[in-house]
């Protein structure tokens, strides 16, 4: 098998969204991660009756309703700090924005620590790091780990209604 089928078949499902293939891990009782694929990578069904099942079936209510309100069964594992930001940024209702700064002064934090627990959200969309941006600016989006990340930042907060604040694009 080939390595990367090896790592393809981490993943209990994989839906195909307008910006990215969601690669989605599960367990049995919790959603663990959200990985955004390059477009090209194929779907994969979850099995019926399983937490990857619920996940897709939200994550498809969201892209076609950017108010939809998840319900997910969440296991976050991270520093206290990393929970405190994380817990932070589900308050931040769709259409909303916060600066790190902001976000950084409710949890009495630095807005630099913000950033860094942003970028290890291991559930993006759900808990919604897109929507905490720079002062002036989008800021970064998943640590930079991908060639254009601000692409699908631009793309959820688009999503949201945001668009006409064109000053962050």
């Amino acid at each position: 098998m080939s390595p990367q089928r090896l790592l393809l078949d981490k993943y209990d499902a994989r839906l195909k969204a307008p910006f990215a293939t969601l690669g989605i891990i599960a367990s049995d009782t919790h959603l663990l991660r959200v990985h955004f694929l390059p477009l090209d990578i194929t779907a994969k069904a979850p099995k019926t009756n399983t937490v990857a099942h619920l996940v897709s079936v939200q994550l498809m209510a969201y892209i076609e309703n950017p108010d939809f309100i998840f319900a997910l069964p969440l296991k976050l594992a991270g520093s206290k700090h990393q929970l405190d930001v994380w817990h932070a940024m589900c308050k931040i209702a769709a259409g909303e924005t916060q600066t790190y700064g902001g976000l950084a002064a409710q949890i009495d934090s630095s807005p630099r620590a913000v950033g860094t627990a942003c970028g290890q959200n291991p559930v993006p969309i759900v808990v919604p790091c897109h929507r905490v941006v720079a002062v002036n600016g989008l800021g970064g989006f998943m640590g930079g780990k991908q060639s254009d990340p601000l692409r699908i930042k631009r793309w959820l907060l688009a999503h949201e209604a945001l668009s006409d604040k064109s000053s962050l694009f």
